[in-house]
């Protein structure tokens, strides 16, 4: 092991606390998902190394790497819907949502390209994350499709000029 790829020594948590490691681990997970060239080629050794901790504490948390994998993408999809819904909340017609949610999807992935690449990438083999990992992405898409309906609909219901 280079010099490059040790992380500071890890102090252990306390006993009861093993849910900091679990957001370590997540964290470390989404950050090599983001940044890494091929995020394809993530392992759990290199989620250790950046967490500092053996490889084998992993399991204690997640069953395997696609199970870590997944976890990330339910709390990006899950971040990306509530950015989306807040930015919706005080709007005034239908329309206005419809342009708050988009509008807040491109800031997401503009501001976070890594985490955006991560979701919508398409670059994670099927035997490591299935389809169905992007389960958690139909609520912020079906939040869209209504928006979109709810302002096609005040559009058909809204009188042209040639009938005013």
């Amino acid at each position: 092991m280079s010099p490059q790829e040790r992380s500071a020594p890890r102090r252990r948590n306390p006993r009861g606390q093993g849910q900091v490691l679990k957001a370590q681990l997540v964290d470390a997970a989404a950050k090599l998902l983001s940044t890494l060239d091929q995020p394809e080629t993530l392992t759990l050794r290199q989620v250790a190394r950046e967490v500092g901790v053996a490889p084998a504490s992993i399991y204690s948390h997640f069953p395997d790497l696609s199970a870590l994998i997944q976890h990330v993408l339910r709390l990006r999809y899950e971040e990306l819907a509530r950015l989306m819904d807040q930015a919706a909340q005080s709007v005034p017609d239908p329309l206005a949502d419809l342009a708050a949610r988009c509008a807040a999807y491109v800031r997401w992935g503009v501001g976070q390209p890594g985490h955006y690449r991560t979701l919508f990438g398409g670059r994670m083999p099927d035997d490591l994350v299935p389809g169905s990992a992007h389960g958690a992405g139909a609520e912020p898409l079906e939040a869209v499709v209504t928006s979109l309906a709810a302002a096609a609909e005040g559009e058909r219901r809204r009188p042209s000029a040639e009938q005013q």
